[in-house]
């Protein structure tokens, strides 16, 4: 019986499976008018910025889903805060993004800003290179 598996005929040199998402900013294509995509690792960048900065109970049918990190940002900033924060983000990462395989969290408080910066290091899955995304964490009130 032969073997009819796509990975074996596929000539690309890219990943077997594109990773597509819609542009939250909520672009125009000018050629389609339609929404843009994001595609790839871009897409993987923003579904972890977007998990990072999900409450609990914020999506609709999916209550668990959430980080809780804004709520971290409200606590005074001591070492063990910024554990905390790292110990949230890997969590969510882990149980939410299966397209990433998580390399190293770095949380590093600004106290004059009164603010976080997140370095989320990561591989995606498929693609050979690491990938590194860089946020931004301060509360709004």
């Amino acid at each position: 019986m032969p073997n009819y598996d796509a990975s074996a005929t596929n000539n690309s040199k890219r990943a077997n499976r594109i990773y597509k998402d819609l542009d939250l900013d909520f672009g125009r294509n000018p050629v389609t008018n339609d929404v843009n995509k994001l595609t790839d690792v871009e897409a993987v960048k923003r579904s972890v910025r977007n998990l990072i900065n999900t409450r609990h109970y914020e999506r609709p049918f999916h209550p668990e889903i959430g980080s809780g990190v804004r709520d971290l940002l409200f606590e005074p900033m001591t070492p063990l805060t910024s554990i905390n924060l790292k110990r949230k983000v890997e969590e969510v990462l882990v149980n939410f993004e299966p397209r990433i395989n998580l390399v190293q969290i770095i949380s590093t408080p600004d106290e004059e800003r009164n603010s976080y910066h997140l370095r989320i290091m990561f591989y995606v899955v498929g693609h050979p290179d690491p990938v590194t995304v860089d946020t931004f964490l301060e509360r709004l009130r």
